[in-house]
């Protein structure tokens, strides 16, 4: 059964950190994503990127329905509505841009499907709350203002929902910087799922690296 958008959202912001990743080899991608639903993150974001990234998402994505059905695989790096349709068409269940595209956001509404569009302004933020997005992601995090870029927006708007990618670290005096500021989630790359880790097939210790991240946002979040 596929998830639907409103699971999507409720999952993301239950684990409050979303991995993001790629790589071109499929098993490695899959060992990666199954360590961080392991480790608490079933939610993970895969960039387009790389020839042949469509097919190589829709053979993961076909693989995990099948072993690991409560995986939430979403794609981002996305530009454009027809790159938006590809990946939808190969069970994305969400989809993040690293700027506002408003042709995206109506694919994603067409197939009820949740849309993180990158934004790094107020303006921005009003014009995806517009197109009905719920969660914004603040892009790239830190040069756009970081926690005193979230705090002032919540402010006057206080139902926004921030996702910043970049500037967010795995480790508790960010995350607590960041959620203190009123975050929802963080989108975390290479930080959290490093190159070391994945050269050496280090899969366990990037599901306790996952693992220790999730727990530290719960603990900030006093959960």
């Amino acid at each position: 059964m596929p998830h639907s958008r409103l699971q999507v959202l409720s999952a993301l912001e239950a684990q409050g950190v979303c991995p993001v990743f790629y790589h071109a080899d499929p098993e490695t991608c899959l060992e990666v994503i199954r360590a961080c639903a392991r480790g608490g993150a079933p939610v993970v974001e895969f960039t387009n990127r790389g020839d042949f990234a469509c097919d190589l998402f829709g053979e993961i994505a076909r693989e995990l329905g099948r072993t690991d059905p409560d995986v939430v695989l979403g794609i981002g790096s996305v530009v454009d509505a027809g790159t938006a349709s590809l990946y939808i068409n190969r069970a994305a269940r969400f989809v993040v841009s690293p700027c506002l595209v408003p042709e995206v956001a109506r694919v994603c509404n067409r197939r009820m499907v949740a849309y993180f569009p990158g934004c790094g302004s107020v303006t921005d933020i009003g014009e995806a709350h517009e197109l009905g997005c719920e969660i914004v992601k603040l892009f790239p995090g830190a040069s756009v203002g970081g926690p005193d870029f979230v705090k002032a927006v919540t402010g006057p708007m206080p139902w926004t929902k921030i996702m910043p990618t970049g500037g967010v670290d795995p480790d508790e005096a960010s995350l607590t910087r960041w959620f203190g500021a009123g975050i929802v989630a963080a989108g975390m790359g290479s930080k959290l799922i490093t190159d070391a880790a994945v050269a050496a097939r280090d899969w366990a210790g990037i599901e306790a690296k996952v693992r220790d991240t999730v727990a530290a946002v719960r603990r900030v979040r006093g959960a």
